[in-house]
């Protein structure tokens, strides 16, 4: 395994007047303030049950490392991004049928801890239990269930997946109370060992109809229509109830944002149904469930105008029927994060297009969460790192070890994750160039965040040439010293960390790159 070898680049220098005036000026009250930020976080979905039983444990430690960790290390660097969510697939029990279960990826089958015969096997999903219990032990501050399929036992084709197009839930009619129950057994047992699940997510990308060519599937998955969430969500919490629970429900986990406020199908428009006052379908009156609702930012992200207006929707429906949106599944599954290029993307590009798609989350959908899809996955580190945080480069096809590669990526999602912590706010940021949200998303995105003790902003530079970004802080007072992290295209240089002093001349930032500024109170 190659270390990361971390180069400084980042001085403090004077400008003249001239570049003082071409610098682009910000200004930032920690009074005026946004959404209040609930977390950053990811899954370990699919290869986290071969890598957590199987890999040498010094391969495994790193990758929870760079997850997890908020620590720095002797030269000032952050060890890790610091995530502040974990999500834990709850598998369905495809893994143990084998070949029969129909998904052709044996890694992508996923043992179930309900045995056919009713009983509990609590040693299933080890590799996955090894990644949450890390978590854990980090101090991530929200571990997060959610299940893809019901057991396969208590579905209409014995399988973790559709082989029917027709939209309709898996789930047999008279499982409902058993599919919940074992939902909620699951969260006791966890309970018990310590490992407390703080939201529970029963449903998966409703909108999609699970089915494959040929009677084969690629993953554990099922569709739900807007009754059926209902019940389950209704089956869920009266089961928690019982059962002492302080886990939350959290749903809908829609296959594209704007699945949430319009569309039509039967799991369309889902803040006004889950959440209007009049809607028979309302639940927010239920013990177990937050005023939150969860979307997917896939094939929502081509194009500037388009992706910024999805957001704006979703950020008013949801204020609207007083839900809470937050962004609960993303990797760039869609052509959008090429932009119009063609060939190899580099590994660079990919992470500003990420960063770009959490700013207008954040910034246009008004989301207090934001959880990227899957921590790692085999691929390339240099190009085309469009699902991953971590590279893996298996050394056989049992998948039993192999090599792993931190990205431009991981760095990129931990500019906000490790310095954008649960309860700080997003404050407004009035910029002096007068740039359209379209412009900005070409030019330089910057999201400003504060607690009682700093003031966080992350600059993303879109652009091809070096940028000048002057701070102005009122009602805020800052040491004489900030710290400053950097991402750039090269190859060695992902967080950088070095004390300076404040000039009110400007911060310089690097072509396509990203740089997070940290101001602590005087």
């Amino acid at each position: 395994m190659r270390f990361l070898i971390f180069v400084l680049l980042f001085v403090f220098p004077f400008y003249s007047n001239a570049q003082q005036s071409a610098a682009l000026t910000i200004h930032i009250d920690p009074n005026n303030r946004a959404q209040q930020i609930d977390n950053f976080g990811a899954a370990g979905a699919w290869f986290s049950e071969g890598i957590g039983k199987n890999w040498p444990t010094d391969k495994r430690e790193q990758m929870a490392e760079w997850l997890f960790s908020k620590e720095l290390d002797k030269n000032g660097n952050p060890k890790g991004i610091g995530l502040s969510a974990w999500r834990f697939n709850i598998g369905g029990g495809t893994a143990e049928q084998g070949d029969s279960s129909g998904i052709i990826d044996f890694r992508k089958r996923v043992e179930c801890f309900l045995k056919p015969d009713g009983t509990y096997d609590w040693s299933k999903q080890a590799g996955y239990i090894w990644f949450t219990k890390k978590a854990q032990e980090y101090g991530v501050e929200n571990l997060i269930a959610f299940s893809n399929t019901p057991p396969v036992q208590f579905t209409k084709n014995g399988l973790g997946y559709k082989t029917e197009k027709d939209y309709q839930t898996n789930l047999k009619p008279d499982k409902y109370g058993d599919y919940a129950r074992f939902l909620a057994d699951v969260l006791v047992h966890f309970d018990k060992e310590g490992l407390h699940f703080n939201y529970i997510s029963p449903v998966n990308e409703p909108q999609w109809d699970w089915s494959h060519s040929f009677g084969k599937g690629t993953q554990e998955g099922s569709p739900w229509q807007n009754e059926d969430i209902a019940k389950v969500t209704r089956a869920l919490d009266s089961t928690l109830t019982l059962t002492g629970s302080t886990s939350r429900i959290l749903i809908t986990e829609a296959g594209q944002l704007d699945y949430l406020y319009g569309k039509t199908g039967g799991a369309a428009q889902q803040a006004q149904l889950f959440f209007g006052a009049k809607s028979p379908l309302q639940l927010s009156n239920l013990k177990h469930m937050p005023a939150i609702i969860g979307g997917h930012s896939y094939f929502t992200d081509k194009g500037d105008s388009s992706r910024i207006a999805i957001r704006k929707n979703v950020a008013d429906t949801t204020r609207k029927y007083g839900a809470d949106f937050w962004q609960t599944e993303y990797s760039m599954l869609a052509d959008g994060y090429k932009e119009g290029k063609t060939g190899k993307i580099p590994a660079m590009d990919c992470a500003l297009f990420l960063s770009k798609v959490i700013h207008d989350d954040l910034v246009y959908g008004n989301a207090k969460a934001w959880q990227l899809w899957n921590s790692w996955e085999p691929g390339s580190a240099e190009f085309d790192i469009r699902y991953f945080l971590i590279a893996l480069n298996p050394a056989n096809k049992e998948y039993t070890d192999g090599s792993i590669t931190a990205t431009k990526t991981l760095w990129a999602m931990g500019h906000y994750s490790r310095f954008v912590r649960p309860g700080m706010h997003r404050l407004t940021v009035k910029r002096n160039d007068n740039l359209t949200p379209v412009q900005i998303a070409r030019n330089i995105m910057v999201t400003a965040y504060s607690n009682e003790k700093q003031v966080v902003l992350v600059a993303v530079n879109y652009t091809e040439k070096e940028q000048t970004l002057k701070p102005e802080l009122t009602n805020f007072k800052v040491k004489n010293t900030m710290e400053t992290y950097l991402t750039a295209a090269d190859k060695e240089v992902n967080m950088l960390h070095r004390q300076v002093k404040y000039e009110r001349s400007g911060v310089k930032i690097p072509a396509r790159s990203l740089m997070t500024i940290v101001f602590e109170r005087k």
